[in-house]
């Protein structure tokens, strides 16, 4: 059979499925995903784009289904991508109904294709218009891809201090030992078949908003028509005596994961912070390293963000592999013998034998070039942006880690959220209204982390949430948690209880809520379900 030739397959009969209701089929070796809503059924491909999850086992609510791993949703009509993470949309497949059977229209070659891009318009020789983006993280590149898909034909030009094009950048903490082309987001010939200029190893000193330039450490400038800024967040510096000692490392960038995998393989290791970042790192190294210690401030791992059952349940996890906790303490000294690490000295007085330091004690917003600009900032930093993504400044965007944004679910509160999801949304809402389309951003807050194979799942915004309400059981690892703040759900997390959490991000999304009487149910799920 030929790529093209036309295959047609029953996959049901009308009366089949109900209204509201998704399938999976299997057409020629292909998952293909089926919906009937309003009468009407539809059909896409049934992996997301973004790591492969099947939609079948997400949630549908209208013609948008939600994937279950990481939240990112589609139309199921024509299978547009319509929340993030990921890049591309989803192929469509016909679908005809004759004599009350349900029949896909299609060839091997569209059945062979599980991701579709978007078309985009290229760069046109008239128009004298340029959009600078600075930086090359999620938001910079959804912005730049956006700007195309909606037919802008100016020039794009994305700038960068690093040496690669957009990688993925929650594999540093995940798989160390990639090489960054392993993790580029889109090939280098996807930039030229689209007119992308990516300027590389070319960090920004100034940005003149008078003028409509931005100043480069060599001296050069680059005059913009519109701006973003995408330029994410630095690691926080460790501040006590000897941290710059030769084997104190931050993770920030392909070379730094390298690295330290590098040099931690059969070495003591000690990672300063026990959030993700630090959290991660233990996992992928645990199994490499000599020894793994990990030291935070926090009773648990997590606590701030997750509560202490949840960060006694990943602490437990790790310890099973050997990994070392010493919580409710910091560094006091890191000595050091010709220069190199030797030990971590803590606050209590416990001294870590250590041939490597790993530091993720935080981040801080990188918008120090802005110093002596007119783009108001907050005091840690993060740009101020309006629902739209713009800054004080007209013409001047901001988009990701950056900026402190007002966040929908919690009703225009501000909020800096350093979220990889967050941030494709909000470069692609920056470029919608850099073409004013006056589109604000909606989207609830949803990310992962991944531990020894294992992954917890969290939507929504649960900062000053004063209670949490477990379901499941910790022990098996089976769990859901409920965030409350006045005893209503702000936030939820799980292990393995797919696909409640992005049941509950529509549920937060559409404006609904849901309280803790409805989570105490005993038929909860039910309860959940029917909110959605």
């Amino acid at each position: 059979m030929s790529g093209n030739e036309v295959i047609t397959q029953e996959l049901c009969k009308d009366f089949d499925m109900k209204d509201g209701e998704m399938r999976e089929f299997e057409v020629q070796g292909q998952s293909v995903l089926l919906v009937r809503n309003n009468g009407v059924f539809s059909a896409v491909g049934n992996k997301c784009s973004h790591y492969g999850a099947p939609l079948s086992k997400g949630v549908l609510v209208g013609d948008r289904v939600r994937c279950p791993w990481h939240g990112a949703c589609f139309n199921v009509r024509n299978g547009d991508i319509e929340e993030f993470p990921g890049l591309d949309s989803l192929p469509c497949f016909k679908i005809t109904v004759e004599n009350g059977s349900v029949y896909i229209v299609t060839s091997k070659k569209a059945l062979e294709s599980t991701k579709r891009i978007k078309s985009m318009s290229s760069r046109c020789a008239g128009d004298r218009s340029t959009v600078v983006i600075i930086g090359t993280g999620p938001s910079a590149l959804v912005c730049a891809e956006t700007l195309r898909q909606e037919d802008y034909k100016g020039r794009i030009v994305l700038v960068t201090r690093e040496k690669h094009v957009p990688y993925d950048r929650t594999k540093l903490s995940k798989a160390m030992n990639a090489k960054a082309v392993e993790i580029y987001l889109r090939s280098t010939e996807f930039y030229k078949e689209h007119d992308l200029e990516v300027w590389t190893e070319k960090e920004a000193v100034s940005v003149n908003t008078d003028e409509a330039r931005v100043k480069f450490t060599d001296g050069s400038f680059l005059q913009y028509s519109q701006l973003l800024i995408a330029t994410g967040s630095r690691p926080r510096e460790l501040k006590c005596p000897g941290s710059t000692l030769k084997n104190v490392f931050y993770l920030r960038c392909p070379e730094d994961a390298n690295v330290i995998s590098e040099a931690a393989t059969n070495k003591n290791v000690v990672i300063m912070g026990s959030s993700f970042i630090g959290m991660e790192v233990a996992a992928f190294l645990a199994d490499k390293a000599c020894s793994v210690s990990v030291v935070g401030k926090s009773d648990v791992p997590f606590q701030a963000v997750m509560g202490t059952q949840i960060g006694e349940v990943a602490m437990k996890l790790l310890m099973e592999r050997g990994v070392k906790f010493y919580m409710r303490t910091e560094a006091k000294e890191i000595q050091g013998n010709d220069g190199q690490v030797k030990d971590v000295v803590l606050r209590n007085g416990t001294q870590l034998p250590a041939d490597v330091v790993v530091a993720g004690i935080g981040v801080t917003p990188v918008s120090n070039f802005l110093k002596g600009s007119s783009v108001a900032v907050d005091t840690r930093g993060a740009i101020y942006v309006d629902q739209f993504m713009r800054t004080s400044v007209h013409d001047v965007f901001a988009a990701g880690d950056v900026v402190s944004f007002p966040l929908a679910m919690m009703d225009g509160r501000r909020a800096n959220i350093g979220h990889w999801q967050m941030a494709h949304s909000h470069g692609r809402i920056a470029a919608l209204n850099m073409l004013n389309k006056q589109v604000p951003v909606t989207s609830v807050p949803f990310f992962w982390t991944s531990l020894l194979g294992k992954s917890i799942r969290y939507a929504g915004f649960g900062e000053g949430f004063t209670e949490i309400v477990i379901k499941g059981a910790l022990e098996e690892l089976k769990f859901l948690a409920f965030y409350l703040k006045d005893d209503i759900v702000v936030a939820v997390s799980s292990m393995n209880f797919d696909p409640i959490v992005s049941q509950v991000a529509e549920i937060i999304f559409s404006g609904k809520r849901i309280t803790k009487k409805e989570v105490l149910a005993e038929d909860f799920i039910n309860v959940i379900g029917k909110l959605g």
